[in-house]
């Protein structure tokens, strides 16, 4: 049997399970929860009723916060040249070509967005084993393979955030918990109007 801690306790005390929380009362009692040393994530969590069998009906993309995550985003480019000079006027932690690739097949690496030259492709995309399963393969759908890396790192640092459903849902960080009530409404009253605009046709309800 599991045992719970008395933090958990506390906090389960706090909430009734069974009530339906309207969002101000809801941040009210995340905040007052939020009893931690360190500045809390606030998240998230969507079930879409969605079929994660049909391919039709994955939801993905990309969001941009109204007031940003709070959280410091580490963002690794693949360029080149001019491109590559862009990249780390913008504010890139890592940028590289051949010599950042062999630093992601180590495994030892951290950063939280990777973002591409459509010409380095050839490059990334042999690493998808590595960056696929942690979410960070590059995707142009997503703004992450463009030839515009400015705004795409400007974008990053400044709390652009990649979702999709894992399963029935999405899970996600939607700020911090020194953020005030109206930072967190913003964000997620944004980030729910989103995802409702992503709905797939083929799910009903």
């Amino acid at each position: 049997m599991v045992k719970l801690g008395k933090r958990f306790k506390e906090i389960s005390e706090s909430v009734d399970s069974l009530k339906i929380y309207e969002i101000d009362e809801a941040i009210k009692l995340v905040k007052n929860n939020a009893k931690a040393k360190f500045n809390e994530t606030i998240e998230i969590v969507f079930n879409l009723g969605v079929d994660p069998k049909q391919a039709d009906q994955m939801v993905r993309g990309v969001v941009k916060l109204p007031e940003g995550t709070g959280k410091e985003v580490r963002v690794a480019v693949f360029a080149r040249d001019v491109k590559a000079k862009e990249a780390k006027d913008a504010g890139a932690d890592i940028v590289g070509d051949d010599d950042l690739a062999e630093t992601v097949k180590t495994g030892k690496f951290e950063f939280d967005r990777v973002i591409s030259t459509p010409d380095m492709m050839a490059v990334v995309g042999q690493l998808g084993k590595i960056l696929g399963p942690r979410g960070l393969m590059p995707n142009p759908k997503l703004g992450t393979v463009t030839t515009n890396v400015k705004k795409a790192v400007e974008d990053a640092k400044a709390g652009e955030l990649e979702y999709k459903t894992n399963g029935i849902v999405i899970h996600s960080g939607v700020g911090k918990s020194k953020f005030n009530k109206e930072e967190l409404v913003s964000n997620i009253k944004f980030f729910v109007e989103t995802i409702s605009k992503d709905k797939p046709s083929g799910v009903k309800g």
